[in-house]
């Protein structure tokens, strides 16, 4: 909020922005999979952190701006902030959620639209919160893990579309084959 002195009035700003990042490290072998999610999933480690290892090719990234936060998760946060009860985006509850679903983003849904979709649980030490007016939640998807073309992308408190889904995005974001490893992280920031 700032005032306008000179006309006596009261004008409101604010906004929200979103980054998706999605990294895609290449194919590699069942035990440099399973060390790779170690690192990220268990470990909590950062993609920078992973490289300096030597271990392990530099992924390619793919960065998008904007989605759609959902009509179900923004009343979900306004009944937190106001202290009502209800499941948060915390640590234990949240999920980055893919599918295979291309209809339009709409406030009005209630998760991802797709046949096929997948979510997982978040990396250690995510989401990420209380400084720089921003969350930051993270999921690494192992090999084995939603291996099919992923076309939109969400934040849910929970591991289905029973849960509560804070946003959508709609985009190609490729196709994850078998033993690839992707690790995809959603940042929200208020302003």
């Amino acid at each position: 909020m700032s005032w306008n002195i000179n006309k006596g009035s009261v004008r409101d700003f604010g906004g929200v922005t979103t980054k998706w990042r999605i990294w895609k490290y290449p194919r590699m072998e069942s035990e440099a999979q399973e060390l790779l999610h170690y690192l990220h999933h268990s470990l909590g480690w950062s993609i920078e952190k992973v490289l300096e290892t030597g271990i392990f090719e530099k992924p390619t990234q793919l960065t998008l701006k904007g989605n759609i936060l959902l009509n179900e998760g923004i009343n979900l946060i306004w009944t937190l902030v106001c202290g009502g009860s209800g499941t948060p985006f915390n640590s234990a509850n949240s999920h980055i959620g893919v599918g295979d679903g291309t209809a339009v983003e709409d406030a009005t849904q209630t998760g991802l639209q797709g046949a096929n979709k997948y979510y997982k649980a978040m990396d250690s030490g995510y989401p990420i919160y209380g400084t720089g007016q921003k969350a930051v939640w993270r999921s690494t998807f192992g090999g084995a893990e939603a291996n099919f073309s992923w076309q939109e992308i969400t934040v849910a408190n929970g591991n289905s579309d029973t849960a509560t889904n804070l946003n959508r995005k709609v985009q190609y974001l490729g196709t994850k084959a078998v033993n690839t490893v992707w690790v995809a992280e959603l940042e929200i920031v208020l302003s």
